[in-house]
């Protein structure tokens, strides 16, 4: 049974002092185990409480960035697009006057707080690289890289260690560059996740490895939060991101790549490069007939 703390102790240990409870490692923790058999749900999920790590794990031979459900009777994967995690107003607290806690906002400020240690009243959101087929394949682990957010706030992901020292900030959403978190294979974590405004956030990360017979497996997915009572979860499901295209260099460049063209639905930049090299040149020798013919004709006149 996983351990759980009061929501008013909570409240105070999240954001007000970094307690040693906020790191501890969660009761089932690295001890985690997954079945390689466990089944797909096909079916959208609205997540509001319970435990659920984000991981890569492989669906029919292909690497996916998925959630792994734990909130019911039976555990099972879940797809990113057809999943949404929402943040109830339980989890508002209050930004404390202390320079450690700086980065979230102004002191006073409410924010939503899904924290690193369970509380049973939202959900325990984490990651995990425990899929047995990745633990088989990956080469010692893998990159979780923030890519994007889309959102009416800030989106900040923590780590607050037990021995009162800083808070290890993972994913800030005011950086504009990709953010990269290294995950040992079998790994089970837990974060502080921080939601500054209440809306639709849509949160794209990329899953990215080096495999044992030298080749990367790569995948990115957007995760869903309805931040807020009065945030309808069917708008955070069916929400299209508005930087999804811009927010992962890597995969434009390697889609570009692929595809031989710029991405777009018209011919490559090559052959507009040529095309456009050609018609040029057809004007030059067009030019230089003509201004012979002209010379000729006065020639023959004089």
């Amino acid at each position: 049974m996983r351990r759980s703390l009061p929501s008013a102790l909570l409240v105070v240990m999240a954001l007000l002092t970094p307690a040693a409870a906020l790191a501890q490692p969660p009761s089932d923790g690295p001890d985690q185990t997954i079945a390689p058999d466990q089944r797909t749900a096909a079916d959208e999920a609205v997540l509001s409480r319970g435990h659920v790590d984000i991981g890569p794990r492989y669906v029919d031979g292909a690497w996916k960035l998925m959630v792994h459900d734990d909130t019911g009777e039976q555990s099972v994967w879940r797809d990113l697009d057809r999943t949404a995690f929402q943040v109830p107003d339980k989890a508002l607290l209050t930004v404390p006057d202390n320079p450690a806690y700086a980065f979230i906002g102004k002191p006073g400020a409410k924010v939503h707080v899904l924290p690193q240690v369970q509380n049973p009243e939202v959900t325990w959101v984490g990651w995990n690289t425990q899929d047995p087929e990745v633990m088989e394949t990956v080469d010692r682990g893998v990159t979780l890289t923030l890519t994007g957010v889309d959102g009416p706030g800030e989106l900040f992901v923590y780590l607050q260690a037990g021995n009162f020292g800083a808070a290890d900030v993972l994913w800030n959403s005011t950086k504009p560059e990709r953010q990269d978190i290294w995950v040992d294979t079998n790994t089970h974590t837990h974060a502080n996740w921080v939601f500054t405004t209440p809306g639709v956030y849509l949160v794209q990360v990329e899953a990215h490895a080096k495999l044992v017979d030298g080749k990367e497996a790569r995948h990115t997915a957007t995760l869903r939060f309805a931040v807020g009572d009065a945030t309808d979860t069917k708008a955070a499901l069916t929400a299209a991101s508005r930087t999804s295209a811009s927010a992962s260099p890597s995969a434009a460049a390697s889609e570009k790549d692929t595809a031989g063209n710029n991405g777009g639905s018209g011919p490559p930049l090559g052959v507009v490069a040529l095309i456009a090299a050609v018609v040029v040149l057809a004007v030059l020798v067009v030019v230089v007939i003509v201004r012979g013919r002209a010379a000729k004709r006065q020639g023959t006149s004089g």
